[in-house]
């Protein structure tokens, strides 16, 4: 009888687990969620934090780009608005990879300067891709390495006619950013993993295939 408890008391926890899931792919805020179980926010935060953690152990080993990719860089945070390298006091630099028509890899870097990017690229891009960039001087270095190195003109016209852009990851910038804005702040250690669900969300297609894969995921891990 004991045993048939505890499966039943297990079942249980793993309806509750996946419901919390759905909250998190529908964009309900840990602090919301916490409300409609019944739960104490603490532990809403400490689940949503294990499915963040969750996503970003699962996509950290993806294999390289291959072909065309762009890349960039924008600020997350602050209060202060500015260009990339001024008026950033307060604000994460987070830098991007986005395979043409395909995923996008996203880190948060100390700063803006070569030594930082180039190694995320040489990790992330195979040899020989083409690399698109703005005109920042910190991908010049791109010019001689073993990347195809095309330098995006932002003449919107011109960007169009030539089929040089990196218009995939201003869209996935904006979308980030969007989603962040619910959470009405993050805490700073953990930054790096809602940027990663905000990845997870522009990789996994649509609500239906996230909440599937996170399932996947989530019973892998024995965390439901």
């Amino acid at each position: 009888m004991g045993q048939r408890c505890g499966v039943q008391e297990d079942q249980a926890g793993g309806r509750k687990a996946f419901r919390w899931v759905e909250y998190l792919v529908g964009g309900v805020t840990a602090r919301t969620a916490a409300d409609l179980p019944g739960v104490d926010k603490d532990t809403a935060a400490w689940f949503y934090h294990k499915v963040r953690v969750a996503i970003e152990r699962n996509i950290r080993e993806q294999a390289p780009f291959v072909g065309e990719v762009g890349v960039d860089a924008s600020y997350f945070g602050g209060r202060r608005k500015g260009k990339r390298g001024r008026g950033a006091k307060g604000k994460v630099p987070v830098f991007g990879i986005l395979k043409r028509a395909g995923r996008v890899y996203t880190v948060p870097i100390p700063n803006l300067k070569t030594d930082p990017l180039i190694p995320i690229i040489r990790e992330k891009v195979v040899p020989d891709s083409i690399v698109y960039t703005d005109g920042f001087k910190s991908y010049d270095v791109l010019n001689v390495s073993e990347f195809k190195h095309e330098g995006v003109d932002h003449d919107k016209e011109l960007v169009e006619r030539q089929g040089k852009h990196i218009n995939g990851l201003e869209n996935f910038w904006n979308q980030a950013k969007g989603v962040l804005r619910k959470n009405n702040g993050v805490p700073k250690q953990n930054f790096h993993l809602f940027v990663k669900e905000c990845e997870f969300r522009f990789n996994y297609g649509s609500p239906s295939q996230q909440l599937d894969t996170l399932k996947r995921w989530l019973k892998q891990e024995g965390i439901a």
